[in-house]
């Protein structure tokens, strides 16, 4: 999963398909500034929230609704936040059994 954040555009966005193949076809808005680009199939492609630094609320909504990893989506955003304007990537495993 790779995220930035813009600090002049107080934007974030997430790469949820790392594949460039699926383009999104639109965009659904899943909460107050936060938008999930998605692909012809249904499947979520890219997650952006405006001002994030207000708090990540909305990426709850976007989990649940496109059955992503929310404890993911929260990592990748919060790494972006720390290491504004410039990429980072999140490597996200499956979940081991405890």
């Amino acid at each position: 999963m790779q995220a930035e954040y813009d600090s002049r555009a107080r934007a974030l966005g997430i790469t949820v398909v790392d594949n460039a193949e699926p383009r999104a076809q639109y965009g659904d808005e899943v909460g107050p500034g936060c938008v999930v680009a998605v692909d012809d199939r249904g499947r979520a492609v890219d997650v952006e929230s405006l001002d994030p630094e207000e708090g990540l609320g909305s990426l709850k909504a976007a989990a649940e609704r496109y059955h992503l990893d929310h404890e993911a989506l929260v990592a990748a955003a919060r790494a972006a936040l720390a290491a504004p304007d410039r990429p980072v990537t999140v490597d996200v495993g499956a979940r081991s059994a405890a």
